[in-house]
């Protein structure tokens, strides 16, 4: 069999949710708003296809620059590069700030 080269390849256990959490996004993720220059966790849900960033950013931490549409633009900092990704909101949750 041939080797496969697609965006999800080797990402079965990546990909994957939690036994009776098969569904949709809640409603609240929509309904709350991002500002630009706050940071974000990126975490793949894998039930919402559009708007999935790739897996190497799975569980980095970047910032919003900018609300286009009803995505957000993503810093992210990957070695020294700077890369910037569309991500629609469900692929978003606020970053923790740690206490001190």
């Amino acid at each position: 069999m041939t080797r496969h080269s697609g965006s999800r390849k080797r990402t079965r256990r990546l990909l994957r949710k939690d036994l009776g959490s098969r569904s949709g996004p809640r409603p609240e993720v929509y309904l709350s708003e991002l500002e630009p220059g706050a940071k974000v966790v990126i975490l793949v849900d894998p039930a919402s296809h559009k708007g999935m960033p790739h897996r190497r950013y799975h569980g980095r931490v970047g910032r919003i620059v900018e609300k286009r549409g009803r995505g957000y633009v993503v810093a992210v900092q990957i070695g020294s590069k700077l890369r910037k990704l569309s991500v629609l909101p469900e692929h978003l949750r606020p970053a923790e700030s740690p206490v001190i």
